[in-house]
């Protein structure tokens, strides 16, 4: 059988953890176009970007849901649960991993401290074609339509491929779809946190700190992610884990720091 004949293998992780509804509607997607195989995170791991767990041993279980077996879990981050998938869990190595559907946009600087962006990152580390899927909600979330278009972008970009060392992520709406103003190719943007840390005591007096914050918008071109898509529209981002300032390597060359 050539790859052309048989069903792509496709694997399924996330940063919200394997019970998050996200997840579960990604899967659904992906098995319409090819083998589904989910590993995920035991626990929620928001924000731990690129973290893998050393010096502590992983566990890896089934999980099932509604009494039939969903996939497995690991109990490390995002980053692990690639690395175990590709390495114990998945007989042949994937056509294609998704990460997601994510609680929350993924745009700007917030890309940097995503779990699910990492994942995907990961997955074209490993040499594996990934996309990272984000809804931009944390509450009320809605993800009939996100679902429908990961299975669209999934689709094109088996057929097309990716070039090495670049994922793409999506952003989408939280909004239906008769209000989606359309689909663009964007930029990362300068969008940032602005963060404060809440300071409360505990029981014995003891402070503690919960760290909030705003996503302040710095941008105003509509190629850039977080404008775009708070004009409601779907934002295509692609990312690499080549973090060269190719802009400075001249100027920094002049510093004759060799000499």
């Amino acid at each position: 059988m050539t790859k052309q004949d048989r069903r792509p293998e496709i694997l399924v992780c996330n940063d919200d953890g394997i019970e998050g509804e996200g997840i579960h509607v990604l899967a659904a997607s992906m098995k319409k176009l090819g083998n589904v195989t989910v590993v995920a995170p035991a626990e929620p791991h928001s924000g731990m970007s690129h973290a893998m767990t050393l010096g502590v041993p992983l566990r890896i279980k089934e999980f099932r849901r509604n009494n039939r077996f969903f996939g497995h879990t690991v109990s490390g981050t995002p980053v692990d649960c690639i690395k175990v998938a590709l390495s114990h869990i998945m007989p042949v190595k994937p056509d294609l991993i998704v990460s997601g559907i994510n609680y929350g946009s993924n745009t700007a600087t917030s890309t940097i401290y995503s779990g699910t962006v990492a994942a995907a990152l990961e997955g074209a580390i490993q040499g594996v074609t990934s996309i990272a899927f984000s809804l931009t909600t944390y509450e009320h979330a809605d993800f009939a339509y996100a679902g429908k278009f990961a299975r669209k972008l999934a689709r094109k970009v088996l057929q097309k491929g990716l070039p090495p060392d670049t994922i793409l992520s999506a952003n989408i709406p939280n909004v239906p779809e008769s209000d989606i103003a359309g689909v663009v190719i964007t930029r990362q943007g300068r969008s940032r946190w602005s963060e404060d840390a809440i300071e409360r005591n505990d029981m014995y007096g003891n402070p503690y700190y919960w760290l909030n914050g705003t996503l302040r918008l710095q941008d105003s071109e509509m190629d850039k992610d977080e404008y775009a898509v708070r004009r409601n529209f779907v934002t295509i981002t692609p990312l690499s884990f080549d973090l060269t300032n190719r802009d400075f390597l001249g100027t920094l060359e002049q510093w004759k720091l060799q000499q």
